[in-house]
């Protein structure tokens, strides 16, 4: 079995467990990834710059205050759905804040995380790609 069957092979098991009935944290922790490697195949199109330097730009882009100023492009174009889940993902209370960040970024990049990571496990690709084009269209 090859890498790509068995990631597929495991996001079938996932999909046993419907994404909303997981920890809004959990949906997070995915969201976080898909919307980095969003950024970084961005800057990747974008760009002939070398590791170092998209490194640094991806950092201004999926840092929590680079995360809200994505969210607020998309904020008026989320099914009453999708806000819920973004809802629940900004109220969540996790451990800790950054300290490079304010708590109200934080919160936004958290609930925006969670959306991405709703959406990347209920297989809604379609829908990801739209919102996330959207998000970093000006970056």
């Amino acid at each position: 079995m090859d890498t790509y069957e068995r990631i597929g092979s495991a996001l079938g098991a996932l999909q046993n467990v419907p994404p909303t009935q997981r920890p809004i944290l959990n949906l997070a922790y995915v969201g976080d990834t898909v919307y980095d490697l969003y950024v970084r195949t961005l800057l990747l199109c974008k760009s002939e710059a070398g590791a170092h330097e998209l490194h640094l730009a991806a950092a201004k882009m999926v840092c929590a205050a680079g995360q809200a100023r994505a969210f607020r492009r998309i904020e008026q174009l989320l099914t009453e759905e999708e806000a819920a889940i973004f809802h629940r993902g900004r109220n969540s209370h996790s451990a800790s804040v950054p300290k490079n960040s304010s708590v109200a970024d934080y919160r936004i990049a958290t609930g925006l995380e969670s959306l991405i990571g709703w959406l990347y496990l209920s297989g809604r690709d379609e829908r990801l790609d739209e919102l996330m084009g959207t998000a970093l269209h000006e970056s």
